[in-house]
Order: structure tokens, then C-alpha cells, then sequence
């Protein structure tokens, strides 16, 4: 895979359980062209990888299952696996993102 897909969320606004029934909706959803590779908690915020080919793509799919559990207050960005500065998919008006 080409791409690492990063979906952070605010530390508190989702359970630890919907953290892991979001990644396993999300792995049974991609199977074909992703790979969920977990997730890390901590400094306030909430990411979950998931490496792809096609991040656009995944991010579409992945916003539709957002939607579908009212998921909200989240951000979306990718990355090439050998690069260090990440794409912003979502919010479109975000200017900056990074893991802390």
C-alpha cells in the first residue's frame, strides 16, 4: 500500500468501544483496497491508520459509514508512506494537520 489514511477525532468524542467497532466497520467496508493498522490515543486526540492505494477513494467510503453512525467533529488526511507532510481530505478548510 501506498498511502497511510489517518482519521483523527477529539479524545473525547468517542468511546473507547466505538473506536474499535468504527475500525472493524470500517476494515469489513475496505478489504479489497485497505488495511486498518489501529489506532493510537492520547495528547487529546484520537487517530486511526489505515493504509491504501487509493485514499480519496477510501476516505469516500469511510465518510459515508461516518455519516451513517453520526459520527461528526472529526479530520481526514493522507500521506505518502515515505513522505512526512500529510493531504488534508476533510474539513476542506483546514490548513494544517499533524499528530501529536
Amino acid at each position: 500500500m501506498k498511502y497511510q489514511l489517518v482519521i483523527q477525532f477529539p479524545e473525547n468524542s468517542i468511546k473507547f468501544d466505538e473506536i474499535i467497532k468504527f475500525e472493524n466497520i470500517i476494515a469489513d467496508e475496505l478489504t479489497e483496497m485497505a488495511e486498518v493498522d489501529g489506532h493510537d490515543i492520547g495528547s487529546g486526540e484520537i487517530n486511526i491508520f489505515i493504509f491504501t492505494n487509493n485514499p480519496k477513494f477510501s476516505f469516500k467510503k469511510i465518510k459515508n459509514i461516518l455519516n451513517a453512525n453520526k459520527i461528526d467533529n472529526f479530520i481526514v488526511a493522507y500521506r505518502d508512506i515515505r513522505k512526512e507532510n500529510y493531504v488534508i481530505l476533510y474539513p476542506n478548510n483546514l490548513k494544517k494537520f499533524n499528530i501529536k
